[in-house]
C-alpha cells in the first residue's frame, strides 16, 4: 500500500458527507469574497447549498467566458477570493484568460497525482511545462517541492539541453506532456547519454494513446497520467490501477449534458464540472469543456472516490494542443486581421505521436504569396504554438460550421 492521504480510502459515504459540510461554508465565503459570483446569482442563499441538487441550481462558470468576464472586471473577473497583490505568482495563459497560484504549498493540488505515480522525497524530477505565463510548470514544482523532491526547471529549454541536464542529474522522474517525454528519451539516445535513471512519469495536458505509453513502458518508464486545469488545479488523476482517474479529495465532481448544467445519469458522457473545496483558490461549478463520463465501482488500488474515464474530447470546439488550448475565438481573430482570408480552420492531427496544427484557410490566388508567413506569424502570436498553413480556394471547407476539427485518437 502507497504512504497515501487517508482520506483517499475513506468510505464513500464518509467522504459525502464531509463535502456535503463543507460545501455551504465555500459557497458562503466565496458569494462574501468573491464578488463575481453573487452578481451572476443574485438570489442564491449560500447557506441554503447544502447538497449536489442544490450546488446544481447555481451558475456554471465557462471557461470560454473568462476573457470577457475579466475584461469587465480586471483581472479575475471578481471570481477569486484574493487579490493579484496577495497571489504568489500570476498567469497569462492564451485567450487571454488571467490566473494566480495562492501562497501555500502544493497550491494546485498536484502531489496526490504525483505521489500516485511514484514519486517520493529524494526523487530528481525533470519538469519539462513551460514556466513563461502559464501555471503548468508550478503545478509540477509545487507538487514535487511537497514530496520532497528536487526539480530541474527544463520548461521550454532547446531538447538536448535538457537531456544533457536530465543525464548529468540522473533525473529518476518526469512531470510534463507524454510526447515530449519520447522526444526526451529519443534525444537522449541519439547523444548516448545515459537516462536509464529515468522510471516514471506523471504526465498531462495531452492524451496518452495506448501504444506510446507502451512503448515508453518498453523503455523503462511507468507512464501515469492526471488531469486538471489552470483554473481549478488538480480534478483527477491515474494510480497504479490504470484503471480510469481518481477524483481528487478537494474536488465536488459533475458530469452535465453539453450546452446546460443539468447532471447527467452516472455513466453518461457529459461535460465536467468542478467545484474546489479548498480554502485557498476556491471555485463554484467551473465548466471545463471537456468531456468524461463516471466509472462504476471502485479502483482496484483500494482508493475509493468516483474516477471517470478519462479525456473523452471536447464539449465544445476548443482543443488542447501541446499543453495549450487553442480556442475558435483565435481563428475568428485571424480572419478579422487578414481580409484576405475568407474561411479558416485548425484541423489538429498527431502523426508519430507528436500534436500538428495546422490553419487552413480559403484565400484569393493573388493573395496568397502575402499571406503565406503572415498566417504563420498571426497563429504563433494568438496561440503560443507553431500552425502549418495550407491555403486553398474558396468553397473548400466544409460548409459545417466547425472552426477547429481535433482529428486525434482518443485513448
Amino acid at each position: 500500500m502507497e504512504d497515501d492521504d487517508p482520506r483517499e480510502r475513506r468510505p464513500p459515504e464518509e467522504r459525502e458527507r464531509a463535502l456535503m459540510k463543507a460545501l455551504p461554508r465555500v459557497v458562503s465565503d466565496v458569494f462574501a469574497r468573491a464578488p463575481g459570483f453573487r452578481r451572476r446569482d443574485p438570489a442564491v442563499v449560500p447557506e441554503q447549498i447544502t447538497d449536489r441538487a442544490a450546488l446544481a441550481g447555481l451558475r456554471l462558470v465557462r471557461k470560454s467566458e473568462l476573457p470577457e468576464l475579466q475584461r469587465a472586471d480586471p483581472p479575475f473577473g471578481g471570481l477569486t477570493v484574493v487579490g493579484a497583490a496577495q497571489a504568489a505568482k500570476l498567469y497569462a495563459s492564451p485567450g487571454p484568460v488571467f490566473e494566480l497560484e495562492p501562497r501555500s504549498a502544493d497550491p494546485w493540488r498536484a502531489s496526490r497525482a504525483l505521489r500516485a505515480a511514484g514519486f517520493r522525497a529524494g526523487d530528481v524530477v525533470h519538469n519539462s511545462f513551460s514556466y513563461h505565463l502559464t501555471p503548468a510548470g508550478s503545478m509540477i514544482e509545487t507538487g514535487a517541492h511537497a514530496l520532497g523532491c528536487a526539480v530541474i526547471p527544463a520548461g521550454t529549454a532547446p531538447t538536448e539541453a535538457q537531456a544533457v541536464a536530465a543525464a548529468q542529474f540522473r533525473a529518476t522522474v518526469y512531470g510534463g506532456t507524454p510526447s515530449f517525454l519520447k522526444v526526451l528519451l529519443d534525444r537522449a539516445a541519439e547523444l548516448k547519454l545515459d537516462l536509464s535513471s529515468l522510471t516514471r512519469a506523471s504526465v498531462t495536458a495531452e492524451a496518452l494513446p495506448g501504444a506510446l505509453r507502451a512503448s515508453l513502458a518498453d523503455r523503462g518508464v511507468r507512464v501515469l497520467q492526471w488531469y486538471g486545469t489552470a483554473d481549478a488545479g488538480l480534478i483527477a488523476y491515474e494510480t497504479p490501477a490504470m484503471e480510469g482517474l481518481v477524483v481528487d479529495e478537494d474536488v465536488l465532481l459533475e458530469i452535465v449534458r453539453p450546452g446546460t448544467g443539468d447532471p447527467v445519469p452516472p455513466g453518461e458522457v457529459g461535460e465536467v464540472v468542478v467545484t474546489i473545496l479548498s480554502g485557498d483558490h476556491p471555485l463554484l461549478r467551473f465548466a471545463t469543456g471537456d468531456l468524461s463520463a463516471i466509472l462504476p465501482g471502485q479502483s482496484p488500488c483500494g482508493r475509493t472516490n468516483v474516477r471517470i474515464r478519462g479525456w473523452m474530447g471536447r464539449a465544445d470546439q476548443s482543443a488542447k494542443v501541446r499543453g495549450l488550448f487553442v480556442h475558435p475565438s483565435h481563428v475568428a481573430d485571424l480572419v478579422r486581421r487578414h481580409p484576405g482570408v475568407r474561411r479558416a480552420r485548425v484541423v489538429i492531427t498527431r502523426p508519430q505521436d507528436l500534436d500538428v496544427m495546422t490553419l487552413r484557410a480559403e484565400v484569393e490566388p493573388q493573395e496568397r504569396p502575402r499571406l503565406a508567413e503572415a498566417l504563420v506569424a498571426t497563429m504563433r502570436e494568438l496561440t503560443q504554438l507553431r500552425a502549418e498553413v495550407e491555403l486553398m480556394d474558396a468553397g473548400a471547407l466544409p460548409n459545417d460550421g466547425k472552426v477547429i476539427d481535433d482529428q486525434r485518437p482518443v485513448g
